[in-house]
């Protein structure tokens, strides 16, 4: 029996939904090892259809990040959840972990413009007057304050994007001095999970949590959860607690 190397939360015949690791890529050149290369191989080998097979992706999550995605096995299917996302009737929540004691109030609003700098793999900050300004807002709720012994305060945050610019939730919590563990693109000094030698195969505390969508053909309302990983339980995270 043909075993995938990814963690399949969801499968039927028109959409698969997978728990993305941490250090690969939604989508790559050829040669360069991607998510979407490991499904493709996994489909081919085990349907047994040498041809290739159709594979939509309608999001992408970030290389360090990890969480639920959704991807469609035919064409039609793509289009409807593609459309979801387009007109945000879908609803995506996020974990993350962050350096220090977030002091504001246990449920708030970030709001920021943002843009994406030219020729670069990262976002900043900018004035909403700037031409390439994009207005980024995120609704957070603090999930638990936590102690580590590696780095002091951590703040477990679960967050709905409202907006979905590129790396949002990593500038706009680094911004206010709260870094995502691990991610020292954004000014983190906290290590998280295993450190890899490659900086690119290294993981962040940010999970996408749950997506919830309609079923593309049924219309049945589905809701999907990806567990987190290692990393996060030395961190005191313990998703037992919430039940």
């Amino acid at each position: 029996m043909i075993e995938p190397d990814f963690e399949i939360l969801h499968e039927d015949r028109q959409i698969l939904v997978i728990n993305k690791p941490f250090g690969l890529l939604t989508q790559a050149p050829e040669g360069i090892d991607n998510l979407e290369a490991r499904i493709r191989r996994f489909l081919i080998a085990r349907e047994e259809k040498p041809g290739g097979c159709y594979l939509g992706i309608p999001h992408r999550l970030d290389r360090p990040s990890t969480g639920v995605m959704i991807f469609a096995k035919n064409v039609r299917a793509a289009q409807r959840i593609s459309r979801q996302f387009e007109h945000r009737f879908t609803r995506k929540t996020y974990w993350a972990l962050v350096e220090g004691s977030v002091e504001e109030t246990d449920e708030a609003i970030w709001e920021d413009y943002m843009r994406k700098v030219k020729g670069e793999a990262r976002s900043v900050i900018c004035s909403p007057m700037h031409p390439q300004a994009r207005e980024a807002v995120l609704r957070y709720k603090i999930v638990r304050r936590l102690t580590s012994a590696s780095c002091g305060d951590v703040t477990w945050l679960e967050i709905e994007l409202e907006t979905g610019r590129t790396h949002q939730i990593r500038l706009q919590s680094s911004t206010r001095e709260h870094p995502i563990l691990g991610d020292a693109q954004y000014g983190s000094t906290t290590s998280f999970g295993p450190q890899h030698e490659d900086v690119r195969l290294r993981a962040i505390a940010l999970h996408a949590r749950s997506l919830e969508l309609e079923h593309p053909m049924t219309k049945e309302a589905l809701s999907f959860e990806a567990p987190i990983g290692d990393a996060w339980r030395e961190f005191g995270v313990k998703e037992e607690a919430l039940v």
